[in-house]
C-alpha cells in the first residue's frame, strides 16, 4: 500500500485548538529546515501570517509558508532586522531605535547612536548577529497594552511616537501597524537554556521560532536617513543587511551585487570619460562630456527620425513659464510638491517646466483645429527640473534636470485604442533596437486618494482602452493599482537588463482631464465642436534615464554604432603613424569615429587603454601590415584577425556600424553583409 504523498506549501494543513502551528505541520509532514521549509504559516480564513508557535483558541486551517517564499524570505529578513537591533545595542549601549524594515533583496534598520557607524563596526557588528544567530536565541510574542508598552519602552523614543500615533503606523518591520488603543505586541528574545529575556522589540511580527534559523546574511552599507522619511525630522544611521533562505542564494545574490557594481553607470561615466556632477552646479544636474555627448547624440538623432517616421511634428518650447499655466494643467495643485519653488518677476510667479503637455495644449489651442488633422502628434527634446529630494537622487537615473523624448498625441476617443496600439508598437521596436528585448507591461490605475482627478466613468473608459491594447501585445501585463498620474492611467514598460534587473523605461498615458482644463476643441465632421483625447508617450523616458540603463546594461561596452569611440588605431611603432592616419582618414570620411594612440606608451599598454575604453575595433599596423596595405583587428574579446586589406576593414567596420547590430564584432564572426551591396564582404 503506497504511503500518501508529502503536503505541498499550499496545502491546507488542520490545527487544533491548543496544538502549535508547528507541530500540527510536524504531524502533517510539512518539512521545516530548508529552502522548502515552513517559517511562518498563513490562516486560509484571514490571511494573516502566524508564527509557528502560534496555537489558536479553536480549531483552524493554515498553509505552509516555506523559507523559499517572498512572504518567507521576508520573515527571515524581518528576524535579521531585529538580530542586528539586538547587535548594535550590545556593542553600542544607548543607541536608540527607529524602524527596520524587510525591503527587496535584504532589509534595513534605523539607529539613532553617538555617532555614525564606520565600516569597521559594521563588520564588528556582523560578528555579534552571527554570534547571536548561533545561541539559537526564541523568539516569543507576547502582547502588551498601551501604557505598559511606553513604561517599558520609556528610554526609546522614536518607539513612543509610534505608540502614540493613531490608526496605524510603520512599524520595526514597515508594515502597518494599528497603534494607539489597538493590541500591541512585544518580541523578546529568549536565551535558550534559561529561558530569560536577553532583549525584546516593539513589533507586530511574526518571526522565525528561533535566531538559528537566519540560514544566511551579510550587512551591506550604512547610511543616513531621516526618521519617517521627513526632512524635518532628525536624521538617523540606516543599516543596510541581506538574508535569504540558503548559503547559495546569499552567494548568487553577492555575486549579483558585485556584478552591479561593476556595471554602476556613475563609476563607468568617471572611468569612459562620459558625465560628471559638479558641485558647483548642484545634486542631480548632469553635464555630458565630449564621449558621452556622442552616445546622447546618437539617441537625439535615433528618436528624432523614428519621430518624424512615425508621424510626429517636431516643436520647441520654453524652460520657464507663468505659474498660471501649471495652475490650468493641474500640476501646481495636484504636483506642487516636485516642482521648484516659484520665482517672482515682474508681478507674476514663474516655475521651471516640470512638465512639457500644458505647452503642448497651448500649440494645440493656437488655431482651430479639424478632425482631419487628427491624430495631430507633437514631439520635442524637452527639458523639465523636478525637485526630487537629496536622498532619492542616484546618477543619471533620478535627477533634477531631465530631457524627455516627449509627445502628445491629439486624437478623437474612437482614435485613442488604435494610437496607443501605434505607440506601443513604436516604443517596444525602440527598445528593441538598443538591445533592451527582454520586457513586461504595467497597468497603473487610479487609487483611493484626492490626487486623482475626473469622473469614475472616465477612468474606466481610459483604463479599459489600455488595457485591452496593452494585451493585444500578447506581453505579461502586471497591475498597479494607485500609481497612475493625476490625470490619468498609463502604461508603463518594465525592461529587464542583462543581468535581470527591471527598468521603468517608455511610458504611454491617457488624459481626459488636460484637454478639459484647457477647452481644446476640434470641429467635427458634423460640424460641431468636440474634445480630444490626449495621449502622452516618452519612448526612452528621460534620455538621461536611459543613458545611464544603457550604461549598466552593456557595462560601458556600448555597441559599435553608439559607441563614442568605434575605432582605435595602434601603431607598432612611429613609422606606422602616417600609414593609419591615412586609414583613419578613410574610416572618417565615411562617418566612423576614430582615433589613432600615436602616444609614448608600449604597444601593449596601448591595447590595454583601448581595452579599458571599451573600444569595439582596434586596428594594429606594423611594417608589414604597411607594405601590404593591411592591418590587423582586434576585438574587444581579445580576438583578432590579422592580415586584413584596408579597404576590406572600412568595409567591415563601416557594414557593422551601418547594420546597428548590439552584439560584439569578434574574429569568428562570420562577415557581415554590406547593406548597400546585398552580399557579404569578402575576407581579408
Amino acid at each position: 500500500m503506497s504511503s500518501a504523498p508529502p503536503p505541498t506549501a499550499t496545502t491546507p494543513i488542520r490545527v487544533p485548538a491548543g496544538t502549535t502551528a508547528q507541530q500540527a505541520l510536524k504531524d502533517a509532514g510539512v518539512p521545516l529546515k530548508g529552502p522548502d521549509g515552513a517559517v511562518v504559516v498563513r490562516e486560509t480564513g484571514s490571511g494573516d501570517l502566524r508564527d509557528l508557535a502560534w496555537a489558536p483558541d479553536v480549531d483552524s486551517e493554515v498553509e505552509p509558508v516555506p523559507a523559499a517564499s517572498a512572504d518567507g524570505r521576508a520573515v527571515i529578513r524581518h528576524s535579521t532586522a531585529h538580530v542586528l537591533a539586538q547587535a548594535v545595542q550590545e556593542l553600542f549601549p544607548g543607541t536608540r531605535l527607529g524602524i527596520g524594515p524587510p525591503v527587496e533583496n535584504g532589509f534595513y534598520y534605523d539607529f539613532d547612536p553617538e555617532r555614525p557607524f564606520t565600516p569597521e563596526d559594521l563588520q564588528a557588528l556582523e560578528k555579534r548577529m552571527q554570534a547571536i544567530v548561533k545561541q539559537g536565541q526564541h523568539f516569543s510574542r507576547r502582547e502588551i497594552d498601551d501604557d505598559e508598552a511606553r513604561a517599558e519602552l520609556a528610554h526609546e523614543p522614536y518607539k513612543l511616537e509610534l505608540i502614540g500615533l493613531k490608526g496605524g503606523a510603520a512599524d520595526a518591520e514597515g508594515a502597518d501597524v494599528e497603534v494607539g488603543g489597538a493590541q500591541l505586541t512585544m518580541y523578546d528574545n529568549l536565551d535558550p537554556r534559561s529561558g530569560e529575556r536577553v532583549w525584546t522589540d516593539l513589533c507586530r511580527g511574526p518571526h522565525l521560532p528561533r535566531t538559528s534559523g537566519i540560514p544566511a546574511f551579510s550587512l551591506t552599507r550604512s547610511a543616513a536617513a531621516y526618521w519617517r522619511g521627513s526632512e524635518k525630522n532628525p536624521q538617523l544611521q540606516r543599516v543596510y543587511g541581506t538574508a535569504w533562505e540558503s548559503k547559495d542564494a546569499h552567494k548568487a545574490y553577492l555575486e549579483h551585487l558585485a556584478e552591479a557594481e561593476r556595471r554602476d553607470h556613475r563609476r563607468l561615466g568617471a572611468e569612459l570619460d562620459l558625465f560628471s556632477f559638479p558641485d558647483e552646479i548642484g545634486s542631480g544636474l548632469a553635464v555630458f562630456h565630449p564621449k558621452g555627448g556622442v552616445v546622447k547624440r546618437e539617441m537625439e538623432d535615433y528618436v528624432r527620425r523614428r519621430h518624424i517616421e512615425e508621424g510626429f511634428d517636431y516643436v520647441g518650447t520654453p524652460h520657464i513659464s507663468k505659474g498660471g499655466l501649471f495652475e490650468t494643467s493641474g500640476h501646481l495643485p495636484y504636483y506642487e510638491e516636485t516642482m521648484f519653488p516659484g520665482m517672482d518677476l515682474e508681478n507674476s510667479t514663474y516655475y521651471l517646466k516640470a512638465m512639457n503637455c500644458p505647452m503642448h495644449n497651448l500649440i494645440f489651442r493656437s488655431r482651430g483645429r479639424s478632425y482631419r488633422e487628427l491624430p495631430l502628434r507633437f514631439f520635442e527634446f524637452g527639458s523639465v527640473y523636478r525637485y526630487e529630494k537629496s536622498g532619492v537622487v542616484h546618477g543619471l537615473t533620478r535627477v533634477r534636470g531631465l530631457t524627455q523624448d516627449d509627445s502628445h498625441s491629439y486624437v478623437t476617443p474612437e482614435q485613442a485604442p488604435g494610437e496607443i496600439r501605434h505607440l506601443l508598437a513604436f516604443v517596444l521596436g525602440l527598445l528593441r533596437d538598443f538591445g533592451l528585448d527582454d520586457y513586461y507591461l504595467e497597468l497603473s490605475t487610479r487609487g483611493e486618494s484626492e490626487k486623482f482627478i475626473g469622473s469614475d466613468e472616465e477612468w474606466a473608459v481610459a483604463t479599459a482602452v489600455l488595457e485591452d491594447a496593452a494585451r493585444e501585445t500578447g506581453l505579461e501585463l502586471v497591475p498597479d493599482p494607485g500609481g497612475a498620474a493625476f490625470y490619468g492611467p498609463k502604461i508603463s514598460v518594465q525592461a529587464r537588463d542583462a543581468i535581470g534587473r527591471t527598468w521603468q523605461m517608455s511610458t504611454i498615458q491617457y488624459d481626459f482631464n488636460q484637454p478639459a482644463r484647457f477647452g481644446l476643441e476640434f470641429s467635427a465632421s458634423d460640424g460641431t465642436r468636440k474634445q480630444p483625447v490626449m495621449i502622452h508617450s516618452a519612448k526612452f523616458g528621460s534620455i538621461e534615464r536611459f543613458f545611464g540603463v544603457l550604461t549598466e546594461h552593456y557595462a560601458g561596452a556600448f555597441p559599435a554604432w553608439l559607441a563614442p569611440v568605434q575605432v582605435v588605431g595602434i601603431p607598432i611603432t612611429d613609422e606606422q603613424v602616417p600609414y593609419l592616419t591615412d586609414v583613419a582618414l578613410q574610416l572618417r570620411t565615411r562617418g566612423i569615429r576614430v582615433e589613432i594612440d600615436d602616444s609614448d606608451d608600449r604597444m601593449q599598454k596601448k591595447i590595454r587603454t583601448a581595452s579599458k575604453q571599451k573600444v569595439p575595433f582596434v586596428l594594429l599596423a606594423g611594417a608589414t601590415d604597411a607594405e601590404a596595405g593591411a592591418v590587423s583587428f582586434r576585438y574587444r574579446d581579445g580576438s583578432q584577425r590579422n592580415g586584413v586589406p584596408v579597404a576590406d576593414a572600412v568595409e567591415q567596420v563601416l557594414a557593422w556600424v551601418t547594420a546597428r547590430h548590439n552584439d560584439d564584432p569578434r574574429a569568428e564572426t562570420p562577415h557581415p553583409v554590406d547593406p548597400a551591396a546585398g552580399v557579404p564582404l569578402e575576407a581579408g
